[in-house]
């Protein structure tokens, strides 16, 4: 299965599906795309007004992969569904938490 990140020279960059006003804030696995890109599926209490649900989305994927809130940084799609985030860090240590989290959605 393709995974929906890669690693960068400074960390790597993630491709999410972000659903604002799910609930509760959690990662719910990959899913593959009609058009066969991968993505995390994400989901978050906020609301996608005013850039909350992305600020909560950002805060989310920090506390998941345990790095802190400004090394996670929304790069494409603020307005989209589909976004993509460059977590600056140690490239293997972050894929290695990422891949330990889909395992257990």
């Amino acid at each position: 299965m393709a995974v929906p990140w890669q690693p960068t020279g400074g960390g790597i960059t993630l491709a999410v599906r972000l659903t604002p006003k799910g609930g509760r804030d959690a990662i719910d696995g990959i899913e593959t795309l009609a058009d066969g890109r991968s993505v995390l599926k994400a989901r978050v209490r906020a609301a996608p007004t005013e850039g909350e649900a992305n600020d909560a989305l950002c805060r989310l994927i920090a506390k998941s992969l345990g790095v802190p809130p400004r090394d996670v940084e929304l790069t494409a799609g603020a307005t989209a569904r589909i976004k993509r985030l460059t977590i600056t860090g140690s490239g293997p240590a972050l894929v290695a938490v990422l891949e330990k989290l889909v395992q257990a959605s």
